[in-house]
């Protein structure tokens, strides 16, 4: 079965054709500036980068670019759409709707509608992709996969707010978690990879990347997460302040003159470690930085690094125990500094890092040592395939 995976943003949509059978994936690419100018990033499996400069006025005129790509005679992978079986969507929120992936028809559509005010800057977009590929190849099916599905196993003692009960009842204020889609492959890979009981295990799953996000896996199922109703709450990452007293946001209203959706751009685009570095969200450019003595870019990645660690320790006591502590995303795939801080903080647990295993970016290994009471590992997360194997799954 060949499935396209979308991601559709405001003004961007990625994808990837995959062939199920062989999980590999025979095209990616990216539409950015939708709406703007356009311009379509083309890359078939083994073949070259594609660009092609064109308006792209909507996102359905993008989708047509990405299956006019798809077919072309120079550097398409499919003769015809004939050749395309089903349709994956990243959906961003489910709220409590959603528990799990589904066929998309107009009543998921209108339940996604009423999630929008939960992520009103993903949701939107996301039903623009499908509305868009319904309209182009109608007849092909096309699969919700929620970013916040994964996280709804969490009992009410994890993601109930200490706010008046009737918020919750009527506004649906609590945890949800983010990045699922992730954790969950993540996770089962760990299980298999690391010859864990699916049913007895205890896994910390660390996504962590410009946004990131951990979680608690207790026998395959989420127990704790550290995103919140909003993509906002938890690590200091990237550009998001992560938790924080929430009395700073009516002082810096009153501090700065300033009104509270500007206090929430501030909050959401200009802090994290860029507000406290001053240089940069990328930790690449942090590492630079540290290393030539700017002690703000050097602080910024101890306090992520610290952050996180205080989260993985909450998580260990909230399962009693954990079998594996797992690294993933683009900074933990690939930050040999950031892991190895973090891990400076367990000797007490008895973890050991193996630092000559540790100088590794973006491979699937185990960085602990033979003798580590718990077993640390790197593994690559892969989004758009998890969306591919739900939406085989859902169609079988």
């Amino acid at each position: 079965m060949k499935v396209l995976v979308i991601n559709c943003g405001s003004s961007s949509l990625k994808y990837q054709l995959i062939d199920s059978e062989t999980e590999v994936a025979l095209a990616v690419g990216l539409c950015e500036r939708i709406g703007i100018d356009g311009r379509l990033n083309h890359t078939p499996n083994g073949g070259e980068k594609v660009v092609i400069e064109q308006a792209m006025p909507d996102h359905e005129v993008a989708i047509r670019m990405v299956l006019d790509a798809l077919t072309n005679e120079n550097y398409g992978v499919i003769k015809n759409l004939d050749e395309i079986d089903a349709i994956g969507h990243r959906l961003v929120h489910g709220g409590e709707k959603f528990t799990k992936s589904v066929i998309i028809d107009d009543e998921v559509i209108a339940g996604v509608e009423e999630c929008s005010p939960l992520a009103p800057l993903h949701n939107p977009a996301n039903l623009i992709g499908v509305r868009a590929c319904q309209a182009i190849m109608p007849g092909v099916p096309n699969i919700g996969v929620f970013d916040t599905a994964f996280h709804q196993t969490m009992e009410p003692v994890a993601y109930m707010y200490g706010l008046p009960y009737e918020y919750y009842e009527k506004y649906k204020v609590r945890r949800y978690g983010f990045h699922g889609t992730s954790h969950s492959f993540v996770s089962k890979r760990a299980i298999q990879m690391l010859n864990l009981d699916p049913d007895n295990s205890k896994i910390i799953v660390c996504h962590l990347g410009n946004g990131s996000s951990i979680s608690a896996v207790k026998n395959g199922k989420v127990v704790d997460t550290s995103m919140g109703m909003t993509p906002m709450e938890g690590l200091v990452m990237g550009t998001r302040c992560g938790d924080m007293d929430p009395t700073i946001v009516e002082y810096l209203a009153h501090s700065l003159n300033k009104s509270l959706e500007e206090v929430m751009v501030i909050l959401n685009k200009k802090s994290g470690v860029l507000g406290i570095s001053g240089v940069s969200s990328d930790f690449r450019d942090l590492d630079k930085a540290s290393n030539e003595g700017n002690e703000r870019a050097k602080l910024a990645v101890e306090v992520f690094s610290y952050r996180t660690a205080k989260y993985i320790g909450s998580y260990i006591a909230a399962m009693n125990g954990v079998d594996a502590i797992v690294f993933t995303a683009g900074l933990g795939e690939n930050n040999i500094v950031v892991r190895e801080q973090i891990l400076n903080h367990f000797g007490y647990m008895g973890i050991t890092l193996d630092k000559e295993a540790n100088q590794i970016r973006g491979e699937e290994k185990i960085i602990s040592t033979p003798d580590s009471k718990v077993t640390v590992a790197v593994i690559p997360t892969n989004e758009e395939l998890a969306i591919a194997h739900e939406t085989v799954a859902l169609l079988k």
